[in-house]
Order: C-alpha cells, then structure tokens, then sequence
C-alpha cells in the first residue's frame, strides 16, 4: 500500500480547464469564446436559416482579449464550442523593474513578481511606468484567461 509521501502535492494548481463547453447557439454578444486557440470576446452574432443538409450556423466575429485582433468562425448552433475561463483579479503596484516586471500586491497581502509590462496596446507599459515614477499609488487590473495573464488597465488609488 502507497502512502501520502509517495505523492507530490507541492503544486497550488487545482486542475481547473482553461475552457468550459457551451452550445453555439447560447453565446451571445458579449460573451466569450474560444477561436484559434485564443479567448475572445463576442462582438456580433448572426445565425443563418437551417438549409437544405439541417444546421442553422452561428457567425461569430470576436475579438482577442489580449491584443485586440478580430476573428471570425462558423459554428452550427447545436454543435459544442469552448468558451474561456476568464478571471479579472485587481493588484496594487509595488515596483516595477529595469527588466519590465511588475511586482504586484494583492488584497491578502501576498506579492507576485511573474507579470511583465503589456505590450498591448502600445503606449500603456510607457504610461504606467511614467505614473508609477511620478511616484503615484497604482492600481491594476489583471485578465486571466487561457493560460495568459496581462495587465489590461491601471488607475491611480483614491487616498
């Protein structure tokens, strides 16, 4: 018989998927989903008639959460698509280095240091960095979704 040792629990991951199924007819505008591989966000829907082989077919134009690329897919609306656990998690900046880490804490108190400026859109890692050296209290919001994590906006904090 094995015992607990045997195993490496050291991992925090709790094994949650990065996407959950949902019929292509229930995604609505605004909502999310997964096209190539990358988390979008709908931007227009249009189903089309059912034709002559049966599908009504969902056109889905969305566009990438992370670096605003627009993507089309056709999906029929009885058919499974993958939408996007997508989290957004709000962080004080502590610092930010000469490498382009961000060293971020949250509302617990517990630090992370594995979050690099964004390179989306292009003037935002200029700006926070040019906030934070006037010496100003930031905070920020980070998108979490398909592996990715990415400062998406940053604000100064209210006394």
């Amino acid at each position: 018989m094995s015992s607990v040792e045997d195993y490496d629990f050291s991992t925090g991951d709790a094994g949650g998927s990065l996407t959950y199924p949902s019929e292509a007819g229930q995604i609505r505008k605004g909502g999310y989903i997964v096209i190539k591989g990358r988390a979008a966000k709908v931007i227009d829907v249009s189903t089309s008639k059912t034709g002559k082989h049966g599908h009504a077919k969902c056109n889905f134009t969305a566009i990438d959460i992370f670096n605003n690329k627009k993507y089309e897919d056709i999906i029929p609306s009885t058919h499974t698509a993958s939408v996007p656990n997508v989290a957004r998690k709000e962080y004080s900046i502590l610092d930010i280095t000469d490498d382009d880490h961000v060293s971020l804490l949250d509302e617990a108190g517990d630090t992370r240091d594995d979050i690099k400026l964004p390179t989306f859109p292009e003037d935002m890692a200029r700006n926070l960095r040019a906030a934070f050296e006037d010496g100003k209290n930031l905070t920020c919001s980070l998108l979490c979704s398909m592996g990715i994590e990415q400062i998406i906006s940053f604000k100064e904090e209210s006394e």
